[in-house]
């Protein structure tokens, strides 16, 4: 019964709180057709006393009817009806009440703050709803951030330059679309991002013989004028892996952590690359980033990220993420991009009754091995495989 309440305490505890809605706390508790009321009686008139009992102590009102069962008349609950929602938050218990009595104080300062935010019922029903758990610190700062886009123009600066006291960039970028809300305006009109940049190492090993510079920078939007136009280009998971990569004739290796396939993907010497190869590890996390890269339109060849590389490699696996937590079995996703060979290690790695390491980093593979499959990979078709 308590769970019936909170899922309807849950629909409509903020709409009651900005007045969109009155309260209805109506609770169906279902009516056994005859024959069945007949065939256990004493049960279901067991339930109807537990029911009364439970109602006697509590802020409900049961609805009762009467029923003929074997030739006598019997009173039996149909519904319970919550007297308020406050009675219902406390019916329920948990965080409801203190979560009731914070956001209706709240509903009231952003109301006597931002009174135009009456004018979209449903639009302050989700932001009542969206810091409903937040701490009165993040509240204060949202309405400092409101008052002050209403008052002042932002043009020209970065999320970290908006001059409100304890709100930091972060904070602001991950909230803009609350502070909109309440400054009543389509467009903070903030300085865009910085562009993404894709740092990479030059490979071939006659340009270092010359002295050619070893690393470089891609900054997308920007004039990008490469040493050479590389043949080869190879996506690293890693930093230490692309910068420390062997010499390949006309190659280069980009570090793949942090820039984002779709930053890379951007790029028009890595579209274009007669031969273009991903390495990571060998685990789920590492093949879901080989999807999205193929998936951003990169049909990158992968290195030695199968089942038979996992084989050879599986003595320095490890059963631990990069922050030391403990790598579990999970469902697999949807890989449509993975090749048949890519797929069969990323199920074998996710599933409950795999009994070996969930995890090969790529640094525990060396650099000549990594190299000598570059080699002798290039002019290799990729097979993609459907269905999966």
């Amino acid at each position: 019964m308590t769970g019936d309440i909170e899922r309807l305490l849950q629909r409509t505890w903020a709409h009651v709180l900005v007045g969109v809605e009155t309260w209805s706390p109506s609770v169906a508790l279902g009516t056994p057709p005859t024959a069945a009321l007949e065939a256990d009686f004493s049960a279901h008139a067991a339930n109807a006393r537990q029911l009364m009992q439970w109602a006697a102590d509590r802020p409900v009102h049961l609805t009762t009817t009467s029923r003929r069962v074997a030739g006598g008349t019997q009173v039996l609950p149909t519904h319970v009806r919550v007297t308020d929602v406050d009675a219902a938050a406390a019916l329920v218990g948990g965080p409801w009440p203190g979560r009731l009595t914070r956001s209706r104080a709240r509903v009231v300062r952003l109301l006597s703050e931002f009174p135009h935010l009456v004018e979209d019922p449903a639009g302050l029903v989700r932001l009542v709803k969206t810091i409903a758990d937040w701490d009165d610190l993040d509240v204060e700062l949202l309405v400092a951030a409101g008052q002050w886009f209403t008052d002042h123009d932002a043009a020209g600066c970065t999320p970290r330059q908006v001059p409100i006291a304890g709100m930091h960039a972060k904070w602001l970028n991950t909230r803009q679309h609350l502070v909109r809300q309440l400054a009543a305006v389509d467009d903070l009109n903030l300085a865009p991002p910085h562009p993404s940049r894709v740092h990479f190492t030059y490979l071939d090993p006659d340009h270092l013989a010359l002295g050619g510079r070893r690393h470089d920078v891609a900054t997308l939007g920007d004039g990008n004028h490469l040493a050479y136009t590389p043949s080869v280009v190879i996506i690293s998971e890693n930093k230490d892996t692309a910068v420390g990569f062997l010499p390949i004739p006309a190659a280069i290796a980009i570090e793949g952590d942090g820039s984002g396939a779709s930053a890379i993907a951007a790029l028009d010497w890595v579209r274009t690359a007669p031969q273009l190869f991903y390495w990571g590890d060998m685990d789920a996390d590492s093949l879901l980033i080989l999807e999205e890269f193929r998936a951003a339109g990169l049909r990158a060849t992968s290195l030695l990220m199968d089942v038979d590389a996992f084989a050879t490699w599986q003595q320095w696996g490890t059963d631990t993420d990069k922050n030391g937590q403990p790598l579990t079995a999970c469902a697999p996703r949807p890989t449509p991009h993975l090749t048949v060979a890519e797929r069969a290690l990323y199920e074998l790695v996710c599933s409950p009754d795999w009994g070996e390491h969930r995890r090969v980093e790529q640094e525990r593979i060396p650099l000549t091995v990594a190299c000598e499959v570059v080699m002798a990979s290039v002019g290799a078709v990729v097979v993609l495989a459907g269905g999966h």
